[in-house]
């Protein structure tokens, strides 16, 4: 009776990681490491990563909590309202539609710090 070989040409190389091996130590106060792990939580990045890249100076984004994420919908969907609101009076009154496209576009300002 012959044995069927589910891997015909036997087992695969094991894979060695090469990535991250060394291991550097430094220490600090309890309010700096705090104050890490904060940044690093904000950012959403864990610790050790967030302190590579603050050590090779590449940009750390901080990410939106849900909360900015909501305020941020929300003020797009008014500048959105006020342009209509613009379009709509832009014959019957010059005066009132300037006013509505300067709060549309200080609006759009507070949206552009937002992205940034």
């Amino acid at each position: 009776m012959d044995t069927f070989l589910f891997a015909p040409l036997g087992r695969k190389e094991k894979i060695v990681f090469k990535g991250k091996s060394d291991l550097v130590k430094f220490r600090c106060s309890i309010y700096e490491k705090k104050l890490l792990k904060i940044k690093a939580k904000s950012s959403r990045l864990i610790l050790s990563e967030y302190i590579r890249r603050t050590v090779f100076e590449q940009t750390i984004t901080e990410r939106f909590s849900e909360e900015h994420i909501e305020l941020y919908k929300m003020l797009i969907k008014y500048r959105n309202n006020f342009k209509s609101i613009g379009y709509m009076y832009k014959k019957r009154n010059p005066k009132l539609t300037e006013t509505v496209y300067e709060l549309a576009n200080e609006i759009k300002a507070h949206l552009k710090k937002f992205q940034e």
